[in-house]
C-alpha cells in the first residue's frame, strides 16, 4: 500500500514559478512510475508529467513542455514537479499518482495506468 501527500500548491502570477512535491510511503518507492496529472473545473483530470522508475525516464503532455520539469529522490521518497512560466490555463487541481505495474512510454500518460492517488493540491495562476 502506497500513500501520497501533496504540498506546494497556491496562487501565483501569470509568469511566475510553483514547486510541487508528493510525499511517498512504502520502502519499494523508487519501482514505482509517478505521475502528476491535472484537473480544472469542469474538464477531465489530464496528463501532465510522469517519471519512470529510477528516473528511466521523463514524459510531459505537449502543453507544459519546456516549463514544468518532474524529478524524484528515490531516498527521500519524494517527487517533484517545477513550474515555470505558468499561465492562467495551468490553473487546476494537481495531483501526484503511483503504479508498481509493467508501464511504457504510452500507458504512463494514461490515468487508469496509476492504482494510488494523492487528494490533490490547488494551483491558481492569475492573469
Amino acid at each position: 500500500q502506497v500513500q501520497l501527500v501533496e504540498s506546494g500548491g497556491g496562487l501565483v502570477q501569470a509568469g511566475g514559478s510553483l514547486r510541487l512535491s508528493c510525499a511517498a510511503s512504502g520502502r519499494t518507492f523508487s519501482t514505482y512510475a509517478m505521475g502528476w496529472f491535472r484537473q480544472a473545473p469542469g474538464k477531465e483530470r489530464e496528463f501532465v508529467a510522469a517519471i519512470r522508475w529510477s528516473g528511466g525516464g521523463t514524459y510531459y503532455a505537449d502543453s507544459v513542455k519546456g516549463r514544468f520539469t518532474i524529478s524524484r529522490d528515490n531516498a527521500k521518497n519524494t517527487v517533484h514537479l517545477q513550474m515555470n512560466s505558468l499561465k492562467p490555463e495551468d490553473t487546476a487541481v494537481y495531483y501526484c499518482a503511483a503504479t508498481n505495474g509493467v508501464t511504457t512510454t504510452y500507458s504512463v500518460r494514461i490515468r487508469t495506468t496509476y492504482n494510488y492517488w494523492g487528494q490533490g493540491t490547488q494551483v491558481t495562476v492569475s492573469s
